[in-house]
């Protein structure tokens, strides 16, 4: 597939993801760390405006020259923007406006690849078009968040199936003590959080060939797994007694039945699917309450082709940081992921959400520990 066709591909996908709703559903922010849909429709056209059509197209005429205040997300090179907390009191631009600015920016990027031949450009196309996969799955999990706390809790589409079934037989896959490489190499694109491809050490260790089911976790639950600090990390513990946390994102127990909001409405909880939406504190917990650990990131990585990965974002127990020798890229381009190398533990593998051929053995996803609102799950190690 070449530039072009992949880059209608990817942006045909976002507007797809978005067909399902109403327009009352673009614009609520229920909390901080879910976006508006709205705002990433915007978020991902402003991206393709600033850095590349502003940049290299001659004659472009930038859209609106309030948009870059308003869909600028955290670069601070680029300038001023709206407070992340206030992306849901955005009732202006409309909907219709920021679908009639993604036609607009979607018209002229053809013209821009048919009479610019530019290697660097390429790169920075790539980006782009990851970066806007990146938001594919964002919003597919914030419009879940959305929808999924309303009382009404109204299906989005029940076409996207996320429910996936584990075989119950999960077995421990011995790895020996020894140096291995770690970090991505070959052909094709990569964020920079991936490099460079460097070596460690790893002492014998074991890891599960299987994610940790909603069957295996009601144990935990029935167990009294949040009612015990003694598999808790003191920060989770307090925010297991601060949030009133008794179980995964979504779950609720009706009528002593557990019940969870599905893209398909509430349904009953499947004790043979694999679970997701919890938290690194949860996870932690669980895998304390087993007498086993989560696997480290290397760990992961290393064993990655002796199960099938994939299903869900696996929490592990490293702290997102630099590889040796990592530089930010100059301009804002470097800020993508550098900034954010602090206060916050790696995931690893993908989702059912996660864009088709997205993901790879070393992609670094990361967020802050009390955070599950992505689909995200539970390998063990010891």
């Amino acid at each position: 597939m070449n530039l072009l066709d992949k880059y209608r591909s990817v942006r045909k996908r976002t507007e797809d993801i978005c067909k399902p709703l109403q327009k009352e559903d673009y614009v609520v922010q229920p909390v901080v760390d879910v976006s508006p849909p709205k705002w990433h429709i915007g978020h991902t056209t402003w991206f393709f405006e600033t850095f590349i059509l502003k940049e290299h197209a001659s004659n472009y005429k930038e859209y609106d020259e309030n948009y870059n205040y308003v869909f600028n997300s955290y670069y601070e090179t680029v300038g001023a923007r709206v407070i992340r907390t206030d992306r849901g009191n955005l009732s202006r631009p409309t909907v219709d406006d920021i679908y009639a600015y993604r036609k607009y920016v979607d018209d002229a990027m053809p013209l821009l690849l048919e009479n610019v031949q530019n290697p660097a450009l390429d790169e920075v196309i790539l980006l782009g078009l990851n970066h806007e996969e990146q938001h594919q799955e964002l919003l597919l999990t914030d419009i879940k968040y959305i929808l999924g706390n309303n009382p009404l809790f109204p299906a989005y589409d029940p076409s996207v199936a996320t429910s996936s079934v584990g075989n119950g037989n999960a077995e421990m896959v011995n790895m020996p003590a020894g140096i291995y490489e770690i970090g991505f190499t070959g052909e094709g694109f990569c964020f920079d959080n991936e490099l460079n491809r460097h070596k460690v050490y790893l002492q014998d260790y074991q890891i599960s060939d299987e994610l940790v089911t909603n069957g295996e976790y009601l144990e935990f639950i029935a167990a009294g797994g949040y009612t015990d600090f003694r598999y808790w990390h003191a920060e989770g513990w307090d925010w297991v007694k601060t949030n009133n946390i008794t179980a995964p994102e979504y779950w609720y127990n009706i009528n002593n039945k557990w019940q969870h909001y599905t893209y398909a409405g509430l349904k009953e909880v499947d004790e043979k699917d694999i679970l997701n939406h919890i938290s690194f504190y949860e996870a932690s917990a669980y895998a304390a309450w087993k007498g086993l650990r989560l696997p480290t990131e290397f760990e992961w990585e290393a064993a990655a082709a002796k199960f099938i990965w994939g299903k869900r974002w696996e929490w592990t127990e490293s702290a997102y940081l630099p590889y040796p020798g990592f530089t930010k890229a100059p301009g804002a381009i470097g800020e993508y992921n550098g900034k954010f190398m602090v206060n916050q533990k790696v995931l690893r593998g993908g989702s059912e959400v996660t864009s088709p051929g997205h993901s790879r053995v070393t992609y670094r996803n990361f967020f802050h520990p009390q955070l599950r609102w992505q689909y995200t799950g539970i390998r063990l190690a010891q």
